[in-house]
């Protein structure tokens, strides 16, 4: 049974009238029975077209009943209203946020070939953005376009494998048409391809009328396939990470400035991530335990020392560069920055706080001793609920 059937059963209309009334089940009425009209009134769809008579007479009955049954139907699982979305021509435009690692500790070399590690996750204000949009029913396949030259556009894309598994777990049938516009570099420790899998996963589950809770999406996405990272980017955007990575526990807001600058610094050199651990040595490791790390970044937020990135030091053997360009921006610089920081296994090194003498001169001192591919500002971010996706950043003029 569909919701919209569902919400008939709970009401009086007959199923004749059902039989008469057109696919009425909008997704501004999903989004009133689900609960997440904040998600969904970023869908762009044609007005229902006009309907007089019987038919026009059943499509009010309908609404009315629909929304009469709201506070029942919310509490059935989502599935039962998705036949009534992912209809060819629905669109989401959603933001792809980078992420950065607060704190980065390896735990272990696993039997498995992976290492498990417990790092402090947190989204960032500087990303890609996805358009999502669903094909026609007809369709075989999905269509990735990116503005990257050279990035894949086939079934090795972490995005078409995110859509692949959606489809797998779901049941779902639709295919998409994706537009990926990149701003996250490649091999930059951001997590780049982790939160296009990610976003174009939760873009799939709107889309199809919330098959999947928020809880069930991070249990989904639970696949080596679309990366480690994924988990995290579904979540709320700060969260203790174990295992993977792909074992994600939320994490409240931490106590820092809601205007905290953060600026990333990515060099033109960039990093693989099995180049690093090839290079990491375990006797090497910080001795501090994870736990205390992140007791201390609740605690104090910004404010404090324990800044630690156990991929820092191979990072550094692999690239000596990389190690040069930390030093200049932590103490040669003279900037004052409050916590510098390589993020994931690099190579970008992020930056909190304002530079003394201003970001101009900053960026101009730094691109005049390093071969820098980007410099962004940006700040710490988080999606405003589990049903809501993280917000595109506002465009200053």
């Amino acid at each position: 049974m569909t919701g919209l059937e569902e919400a008939f059963a709970l009401g009086t209309p007959t199923q004749a009238a059902v039989a008469a009334a057109p696919r009425v089940a909008s997704l501004a009425l999903l989004a009133r029975v689900e609960g997440g009209a904040g998600v969904l009134d970023q869908v762009a769809r044609s007005p229902p077209p006009q309907r007089s008579g019987a038919a026009g007479a059943a499509v009010a009955l309908c609404g009315v009943v629909c929304l009469a049954a709201v506070g029942k139907v919310a509490r059935r699982r989502r599935s039962k209203v998705a036949a009534a979305a992912g209809t060819p021509g629905d669109k989401l435009s959603l933001f792809s946020p980078a992420k950065v690692n607060l704190f980065l500790r390896i735990i272990r070399r696993r039997e498995d070939g992976y290492h498990d590690l417990a790092s402090l996750f947190h989204t960032v204000s500087f990303g890609d953005t996805l358009d999502l949009e669903v094909l026609p029913e007809e369709a075989a396949k999905d269509e990735l376009q990116c503005n990257l030259p050279g990035v894949p556009v086939d079934d090795s894309n972490l995005v078409i494998r995110a859509l692949n598994l959606f489809r797998k777990m779901s049941g779902e049938k639709n295919y998409f048409r994706i537009n990926l516009q990149k701003s996250i570099p490649a091999q930059a420790g951001m997590g780049g391809g982790s939160s296009n899998a990610a976003t174009a996963f939760y873009g799939a589950n709107a889309l199809c009328g919330r098959p999947a809770s928020a809880e069930e999406l991070i249990k989904w996405a639970d696949d080596p396939v679309i990366g480690s990272d994924a988990t995290f980017f579904l979540s709320e955007g700060t969260a203790y990470c174990t295992g993977r990575g792909e074992i994600v526990t939320p994490v409240s807001p931490l106590s820092v400035p809601a205007d905290l600058p953060v600026f990333l610094v990515k060099p033109r050199m960039g990093l693989s991530t099995p180049r690093v651990f090839k290079a990491l040595d375990l006797s090497m490791l910080s001795k501090v335990e994870p736990e205390v790390l992140l007791k201390t970044f609740q605690e104090k937020g910004a404010d404090h020392e324990a800044w630690v990135n156990d991929l820092e030091q191979p990072a550094f053997d692999v690239e000596p560069d990389l190690g040069r360009l930390k030093v200049f921006l932590e103490k040669d610089g003279g900037f004052g920055f409050r916590s510098v920081l390589m993020s994931g296994s690099g190579s970008t090194i992020y930056a909190l706080g304002e530079p003394k003498g201003g970001a101009e001169a900053f960026e101009k001192a730094t691109r005049a001793g390093f071969d820098i591919e980007g410099i962004w500002r940006c700040g710490l971010v988080r999606r405003s609920g589990s049903e809501a996706w993280y917000s595109f950043p506002e465009v200053k003029s």
